[in-house]
């Protein structure tokens, strides 16, 4: 799976270089996340200042992998799902600067390691679901179909625990294509 993935991303790339797209936020763009949550980042912008934003990688990592959660730990960095539904517009006259800002849900899957089991260090796999909310600063390069991008937000539990809160930062680049 993670080579098909590997693979998916390499003919992306090259299907954007080969077309010599500029920086645009009518299109797709793909790229990559560091931070909570991090990983591969896909963008659909549609309309003059709607998007949807699309992330799958991992979470846990950057703020801490052991963490109190329930009555338990979490101990490891899980897998991520998250996507956002997105306003945008420009920031004063400039049209590389952007703003942007939007809702949406987040699944997540970690070991949770339960206090009742902690002499024998067993866990449960555990499924999470939640909302999330995001807000952040995208700079598209002059004639070139790159973007870097700026943001911040939070992560909030329904499912398994309600109100289990996250803060979520990120830093990243996109090939609008």
């Amino acid at each position: 799976m993670k080579r098909n993935f590997s693979l998916l991303i390499v003919l992306l790339v090259g299907l954007a270089i080969s077309q010599r797209a500029n920086a645009q936020t009518n299109n797709w763009a793909i790229g990559f996340r560091i931070g909570e949550p991090a990983g591969v980042n896909i963008r659909k912008y549609f309309g003059e200042n709607h998007a949807f934003d699309l992330n799958v990688g991992t979470y846990g990592g950057i703020y801490g992998n052991r963490r109190s959660y329930r009555k338990g730990l979490y101990k490891n960095v899980g897998l991520t799902v998250q996507g956002h539904y997105l306003w945008h517009g420009g920031i004063g006259k400039s049209e590389t600067l952007h703003y942007y800002f939007g809702f949406g849900g987040q699944l997540n899957s970690r070991r949770y390691y339960p206090d009742q089991f902690s002499l024998v260090n067993a866990y449960d796999n555990t499924i999470s679901i939640g909302g999330s909310g995001v807000a952040g600063l995208e700079y598209f390069l002059p004639n070139k179909p790159f973007s870097v991008f700026l943001e911040t937000g939070a992560y909030v539990e329904v499912i398994p625990a309600p109100f289990f809160m996250g803060l979520q930062t990120g830093l990243g680049i996109r090939l609008n294509l």
